[in-house]
């Protein structure tokens, strides 16, 4: 029985090894591929989420009380500065205009009559300087109803597009009531949030007006046709998220931006010797990524890596790798650590231009 037993197990061993050598010499062939990263200068963009406001953008009130008789704009319309938009009935303002102006009547009659009867010493000069001191008040008073009475015209202050009404034709309008909103949209401010960090290093390069130049990203991801320029940064930080608040400039002239929109604002930064990989020569364990880098004599090693910036299949190293650091591209599911590989050396240029042919499809 017991030979029995040894000639299967060596049976069966002959057996194993003779199915698992097609497969192990199998692997053996492979050629596996490796590059060398690529070392260049580069600009990249950062995005920060940014809201987007009308440079110009008010609230239009009543200045008085009464019902609003006409509506001479729409919601939406683009509006010329002077524009009448707004009006409401003028009748007790128009009252009050007529009563002032006959007061205005009297009085000058009676400043006439009093000159005359300075000029013959009848009465004393202060009598004529009361009489011009009353012709003063009654025009001040005409002054003051003639303002009350053009504050029931409602005009555009500047050039705009009119947000919705408040209110609607016939209703009571109380004095300071919201009739509208009215937005300057020829340029755009547009506020995003910048950490403590990257605020330092804007202010090293801000002598650099490159560096004050960004793009909007709006909100179907294509790119503002004009470029912006970071204008103003606010006084102080904001202690709860350590962020501080730029504001960018923007031109648009073809109105495309409006009031309350949102987006995000691409700011430059510029890598100096950036090491740049594809993002498919790396692997996850739970958080960290890693490469396998490939000796001389074909041995791999698992390398931690630390990324600095994402882009689009690439990733910019920020420290792990050298650049003469040779790496496994792909197979790295057929890799483990300390093994011996066959290996071609391939351009990364050319697995670049690749990357960019299947990102832009």
């Amino acid at each position: 029985m017991k030979g029995i037993y040894t000639a299967a197990v060596v049976g069966i061993s002959i057996l194993l090894l003779s199915c698992s050598h097609p497969a192990e010499q199998e692997e053996s062939d492979m050629e596996f591929l490796v590059f060398t990263p690529l070392t260049t200068d580069t600009t990249i963009y950062k995005e920060y989420v940014a809201q987007i406001k009308s440079a110009n953008h008010i609230e239009l009130r009543s200045q008085e009380r009464g019902y609003l008789e006409k509506i001479f704009v729409d919601e939406g319309q683009f509006v010329q500065k002077g524009q009448l938009m707004f009006k409401l009935k003028p009748a007790i303002y128009e009252a009050e205009v007529d009563k002032a102006r006959a007061e205005v009547e009297m009085a000058e009659i009676e400043y006439k009559n009093d000159q005359i009867l300075a000029d013959k010493k009848i009465i004393s000069p202060s009598e004529l300087a009361l009489a011009m001191a009353k012709l003063n008040g009654a025009k001040a008073t005409l002054s003051l109803a003639q303002a009350h009475l053009n504050f029931t015209e409602i005009r555009a202050p500047f050039s705009g597009v009119m947000d919705k009404f408040y209110t609607r034709l016939g209703s009571l309008i109380d004095e300071g009531e919201l009739l509208t909103n009215l937005s300057d949209n020829s340029k755009m401010w547009v506020y995003f949030n910048v950490s403590e960090a990257e605020y330092l290093n804007f202010m090293k390069n801000s002598n650099n007006k490159m560096a004050k130049k960004v793009q909007l990203q709006m909100a179907n991801n294509e790119i503002f046709e004009n470029t912006g320029v970071v204008e103003t940064i606010e006084a102080d930080f904001n202690n709860e998220t350590g962020n501080i608040a730029f504001r960018a400039g923007f031109l648009n002239p073809k109105g495309i931006l409006r009031h309350g929109e949102t987006g995000n604002i691409l700011m430059p930064v510029t890598i100096k010797n950036a090491i740049i990989i594809p993002q498919k020569s790396t692997y996850d364990v739970l958080d960290r990524k890693y490469v396998f880098v490939v000796d001389k004599n074909g041995v791999t090693q698992t390398r931690e890596i630390k990324v600095e910036y994402e882009l689009p299949h690439l990733y910019i190293v920020g420290s792990g790798l050298v650049p003469t650091d040779t790496i496994l591209l792909e197979g790295l599911g057929k890799i483990k650590n300390n093994n011996k590989i066959k290996f071609k050396l391939v351009r990364i240029q050319d697995q670049l231009e690749e990357i960019k042919k299947l990102h832009a499809e």
